[in-house]
């Protein structure tokens, strides 16, 4: 067994499977989520329940925090039952949630403040990467502490790398959502394009995929087009709060982010059509409306 308490808070489609492989790994957990009964499967093998983030903080060396969006992290961290209402001298707090990062620089600066260190860590993967415990997780903070979280991050991730400072993690990951967005969209639009001409479209996915083309995108967003298979590995909602929080970042730098914002665009499409649940592959929905194909 690890001698490492960790608390989780966040059992959601990311925060779920990163606990279930830190208590595979023999770690002590103790997790909070909003909605306990997201938990149970934690509960039932061996995970303690907290009713609070600042009970989680009281009981364990190192919390790892997996929520939606800047407000829910402030929350978490800053609220009157959060964090750092009882956060203990040294211990490390690792968001790796997405979100903006300045929320990201504020809360670190907080729970430093109050003897305590922190990394953002943001992720990339989707569902079965955090499942697989194969996360990309792209970190900012001092060395030392990133050190001291590696052999955590070795459970539930096969990369990590250092990208500077508080702040640094969540401005790469803004990077890599843009590029999954235009891969997205790149996608789609060869799906439609594919449908349209009356190719077999996933005849036309094993061809391209062992070539320049080939990608993550293609092999996992495209075959799951091709199956009309709209299942979440992550959401066009939460897509859309990670591309919102790049194109704002983006115009506090005066910098035009053409592409992203169009994939941003579309994907509101789907959401005004009452997709915003469904996995971002379900972009490839909008682009067969705007071409007048109906599959649905």
């Amino acid at each position: 067994m690890n001698n490492c308490r960790i608390g989780v808070i966040g059992t959601g489609i990311m925060g779920a499977p990163i606990a279930s492989n830190l208590l595979a790994a023999g770690y002590t957990l103790t997790v909070y989520t909003r909605t306990k009964s997201k938990a149970d499967k934690l509960l039932k093998h061996g995970a303690s329940w907290a009713t609070s983030p600042a009970q989680v903080a009281a009981e364990v060396d190192v919390i790892l925090s997996v929520v939606s969006d800047s407000p829910d992290v402030e929350a978490v961290y800053l609220g009157p039952d959060g964090v750092c209402s009882q956060l203990k001298q040294d211990t490390l707090c690792i968001d790796m949630s997405t979100i903006d990062p300045e929320t990201a620089k504020r809360v670190g600066q907080q729970v430093r403040s109050q003897g305590g260190a922190f990394l953002d860590a943001p992720v990339s993967g989707g569902k079965n990467g955090a499942e697989a415990g194969t996360l990309s997780i792209m970190v900012g903070g001092e060395a030392a502490d990133v050190a001291r979280a590696k052999p955590i991050f070795d459970v539930i991730g096969k990369s990590v790398v250092h990208c500077g400072p508080v702040g640094y993690g969540q401005l790469t990951k803004l990077c890599n959502q843009i590029l999954c967005g235009l891969n997205l969209l790149a996608v789609s639009e060869a799906m439609v394009f594919a449908s349209k001409a009356g190719l077999d479209v996933h005849v036309m996915l094993e061809a391209v995929s062992k070539g320049a083309a080939g990608s993550w995108a293609v092999d996992n967003l495209g075959t799951r087009m091709a199956n009309r298979d709209f299942a979440p590995m992550f959401m066009i909602d939460l897509q859309q709060k990670d591309l919102r929080h790049a194109l704002d970042t983006a115009r506090s730098l005066t910098l035009p982010l053409p592409g992203a914002s169009l994939v941003h665009q579309l994907l509101a499409a789907n959401q005004s059509a009452g997709e915003g649940c469904e996995g971002t592959q379900a972009l490839v929905k909008t682009i067969e409306r705007l071409a007048g194909i109906c599959k649905e």
